[in-house]
């Protein structure tokens, strides 16, 4: 079995090893994520088309947890997310309840009122608009629609409940990603039978402006110009391009670069995955199967970071200095699910870790086993002083499939969280540990930092979850609710990992 695969397909990974996490479900696991816990007696199951239903609760077999079917730069996605699927109220708008006086600089100017730039505006809010006015920012994300099962890219202001879809019904949608300033959104889509997602075909590149304009869509590439038979792991902003990575037959990767300016595509890179931006928008980072993590520009010579480790993928730069956060399997380490979360200078050096696989023996039941947890989804605050992540449990009993704890039949752990959503300080100058990780939130997935710094988004249940959060501490602030958005027709997705991870329009 491919390790990396294991790890970076994880979320399709515990049930099923498969190679594209592109539909509504491609196993149980998406399932219980997106709709929480089924009905008393059943379970969650993807069927043929993709798509979930409940069934009769069955005993897990003695089987192995599957073998790989991809190659090795295939990568579906990670998606650490199980959810209790206990409904809450859609809470109380948290965005007004910054006090000016504890902000520092000239972040000052409440909500609604004049501003020169973004710069002179409280946290979580932009400059914008004619007069210039402080308003605050938009979250993107990817969602399905209750109406017809179609995928949809869809923005919200973070502190007002109500998605705006980017595209017309009979069109799917997904993986919006903000241009530079947030004045644009690129996003693929394609046109759906109704009822039916269309996960394999790539369809266009769409960039739009916001506010919305009618009939302003442009599209930058299709499956001819951009080579791919889907557009993954797109990422835009600070970028001078928007890259993604190709798609063919069974193997994702390589990646390709498309001018903001709508001009013609170019190859970044012939093999690899997971690109992310530099600060500087012209260098950026990527991960192989075989050297780990390399840097390189558009059109340049990758350049491998020593120290990485061949089985390192996933990085992830902050806007404030050259390192890098990425992920790592160890096959020293116990089971196939052993990932964890590291920070390396992208010059190469001193590895630190942040957060380690954990692995806890149970004897009872018979013949007992043990209750291990590995890290995914991580997400860097954009001044490199937190990090955060999910730690997933779940049940590696001797003879049994792996099983994510929080499920009946996970019988080490079935009250158990099946993740938990984790952040922990970091030394801005060293990149180590600069505090204990601390529990965030139980449930929560795909954590993502605003801006400034000052609020992490997260998807619970389908919905988005926008909490306000003490930057001495990577605590929720005192005494202030998350921000709940309910899905008022929406489910947010969690099936693709960071092609998922909400995106805040840049501040």
């Amino acid at each position: 079995m491919t390790r990396r695969v294991v790890v970076s397909a994880l979320c399709c990974a515990l049930w099923v090893l498969t190679t594209g996490c592109g539909d509504e479900c491609t196993d149980a696991f998406d399932c219980r994520n997106d709709n929480g816990q089924p009905a008393a007696g059943q379970e969650w199951s993807c069927n043929s088309d993709n798509k979930c239903e409940q069934r009769p609760v069955e005993q897990p077999s003695g089987e192995d947890a599957g073998t790989d079917a991809g190659t090795g730069e295939e990568d579906a996605g990670v998606d650490a997310g199980v959810d209790a699927g206990t409904q809450v109220d859609a809470g109380t708008d948290a965005g007004m309840q910054v006090d000016a006086g504890t902000d520092a600089g000239s972040m000052s100017v409440p909500k609604g009122e004049a501003c020169i730039s973004s710069a002179d505006c409280l946290p979580g809010l932009r400059c914008e608009g004619t007069p210039s006015l402080c308003q605050a920012m938009h979250v993107a994300v990817t969602t399905t629609m209750d109406a017809d099962g179609g995928y949809m890219a869809v923005v919200m202001r973070y502190d007002t409940p109500g998605m705006v879809p980017l595209t017309d019904a009979g069109t799917s949608s997904r993986y919006p990603r903000w241009g530079p300033g947030g004045s644009r959104i690129g996003f693929a889509q394609n046109a759906i039978e109704t009822g039916k997602n269309s996960g394999n075909e790539a369809g266009e590149l769409v960039v739009r402006d916001i506010p919305l304009v009618a009939d302003q869509a442009a599209v930058f590439a299709d499956g001819d110009t951009g080579n791919t038979e889907s557009f993954r792991y797109m990422e835009w902003e600070p970028g001078t391009s928007i890259l993604y990575v190709r798609r063919k037959a069974s193997s994702t990767s390589g990646i390709s670069a498309v001018p903001a300016d709508g001009g013609a595509v170019v190859e970044a890179t012939q093999t690899g995955t997971f690109p992310d931006w530099a600060s500087d928008g012209t260098t950026f980072a990527f991960s192989t199967a075989t050297e780990g993590l390399s840097t390189s520009t558009v059109g340049g010579t990758p350049a491998p970071i020593a120290g990485s480790g061949g089985t390192a993928e996933q990085p992830h730069y902050n806007r404030a200095n050259n390192q890098l956060l990425f992920l790592r399997a160890d096959a020293t380490k116990p089971g196939d699910f052993n990932t964890s979360l590291f920070v390396i200078p992208v010059t190469g050096g001193t590895v630190q870790t942040i957060a380690d696989f954990t692995t806890e023996p149970v004897t009872e039941p018979a013949p007992g086993g043990s209750i291990d947890s590995y890290i995914a989804n991580p997400a860097w605050a954009p001044d490199g002083s937190m990090v955060a992540y999910v730690r997933a449990y779940y049940s590696n009993r001797q003879g049994f499939a792996p099983e994510l704890c929080g499920n009946a039949s996970a019988t080490l752990c079935p009250d158990r969280p099946g993740n938990v959503l984790f952040v922990r300080l970091i030394n801005t100058q060293t990149g180590a540990g600069a505090a204990d990780e601390a529990s965030f939130v139980e449930s929560g997935t795909l954590p993502s930092f605003s801006p400034d710094g000052r609020y992490l988004a997260y998807v619970k249940g389908g919905q988005l979850y926008v909490q306000q959060i003490d930057p001495a501490t990577g605590r929720a602030a005192a005494g202030v609710a998350p921000i709940i958005h309910p899905k008022g027709g929406y489910t947010i997705q969690t099936g693709a990992g960071d092609d998922h991870r909400p995106r805040w329009q840049p501040k």
